[in-house]
């Protein structure tokens, strides 16, 4: 069962990202001053105070949480500006609201064979940011807001969020230039102090961070479905840190075992499995429809993951507000939401890919076997839920921060 995962590239010092950054900056100047100067003929012609870079609309839980964002400071006039190519754009409704703005650049500025175009625009913003009053810019998971910060005056507030760890050594070049990091979890902050330290970044900066989990839509009643038979549903995409094989190779075992356990998945996974090779699990596919995919969830009683890494997947905090309870290895930020034996079921060995799917299945037989059990880890996975997620603590965190 093993596939081997990509390895990270080796870090920069930071002092080789701040040579890195000049030399760019550099090279880029003379076709980002042209963009400034011309900056009135090709930006929008409406106003706006916060500038969210998002880096498309594309199905996935930093770009929901940037729909979020833009719906929380509404009072802002915001203004998205997409970059990147999508795959999908299936969250675009998402985002398409009466007061947001969308500006989608990716037709021009994602083309390595037209890259000056890119440069220009960096020009074209930031001039147009920089002319705004008390301008606010967040960057929500793009890359290209990095590209445009050299170029924003000091007065501009400039907060970045961050869901992974993946870019740190990237960003790193630009950490003078965030007046507030936002990480999605405490884990992840924590983990970026010590990124900082490792690099010897300066400690002045360590108190530009912060930290607010995601919203979630927390319901005031549930009704939970009286399953003769234990649902337990995987939801996301097929990629190899979801090892999504070890489920298979859980719901096999249950299968041959005659445990009242059923298997579900929602995403597209039709490059490793479906109904023909597995006729005793239920393929749901890529459910795009935010209402459908709730149904889904409503009727589980088990969100399952064997994740080798995550963040903090939006679906697990959407379960945890619809009183699922959660069975995952421990990794990353999950351990800081579930307990083991209380709000759901941690597999503590990560790597021992037999061993995660022994301990998995003990863990679901366990609640296949006591609902009084599987009752009480949903009520305290709601409590934490609305103690953590709700709307009103979002709001209030985000509107904190942009008016600081």
């Amino acid at each position: 069962m093993n596939v081997r995962l990509p390895l990270n590239k080796p870090n920069m010092t930071y002092s080789e990202a701040l040579f890195k950054r000049r030399g760019e900056t550099m090279m880029a100047w003379p076709l980002v001053m042209l963009g400034k100067l011309l900056s009135p003929f090709f930006r929008p012609k409406t106003k706006h105070r916060l500038f969210l870079f998002a880096p498309s609309a594309d199905i996935g839980g930093a770009n929901l949480n940037n729909a979020d964002i833009a719906k929380t400071l509404i009072d802002y006039n915001p203004i998205v500006i997409f970059s990147k190519t999508p795959k999908n754009n299936q969250f675009l409704s998402l985002f398409k609201q009466t007061g947001v703005e969308l500006w989608d650049l990716h037709l021009l500025i994602d083309n390595k064979i037209f890259h000056f175009v890119n440069l220009f625009y960096r020009g074209v913003i930031s001039q147009w940011i920089n002319k705004t009053e008390n301008p606010i810019v967040i960057g929500g998971e793009s890359l290209y807001f990095h590209k445009v910060l050299p170029w924003l005056k000091q007065r501009v507030r400039r907060i970045e969020l961050s869901h992974v760890d993946k870019w740190f050594n990237y960003t790193q070049q630009f950490v003078r230039d965030i007046d507030l990091r936002v990480f999605s979890t405490k884990h992840l902050m924590l983990s970026a102090q010590q990124f900082y330290q490792k690099q010897g970044i300066e400690q002045s900066l360590f108190s530009r961070m912060t930290y607010i989990d995601n919203m979630v839509s927390v319901p005031e009643h549930i009704d939970y479905p009286e399953n003769e038979r234990l649902k337990v549903i995987f939801i996301g995409r097929e990629s190899p840190q979801k090892r999504v094989y070890i489920i298979l190779e859980m719901a096999q075992r249950a299968f041959e075992k005659e445990l009242p356990i059923d298997f579900a998945f929602a995403g597209d996974l039709s490059s490793i499995a479906d109904e023909n090779t597995y006729p005793f699990c239920t393929f749901y596919g890529n459910v795009s429809d935010r209402n459908e995919l709730t149904k889904i969830q409503q009727q589980s009683d088990v969100l399952l993951l064997t994740s080798a890494f995550e963040g903090l997947p939006m679906v697990v905090m959407e379960m945890m507000a619809l009183g699922k309870a959660i069975v995952s290895t421990a990794v990353n930020a999950i351990p800081d939401y579930i307990k083991d034996g209380k709000n759901g079921f941690l597999i503590s060995n990560v790597q021992d890919e037999d061993k995660i799917a022994d301990d998995g299945l003990l863990a679901l037989t366990i609640l296949a076997s006591d609902r009084k059990l599987l009752y009480e880890i949903g009520e305290l996975n709601r409590k934490e839920a609305k103690e953590k997620f709700s709307k009103e603590v979002f709001t209030k965190r985000w509107k904190e921060i942009v008016q600081i």
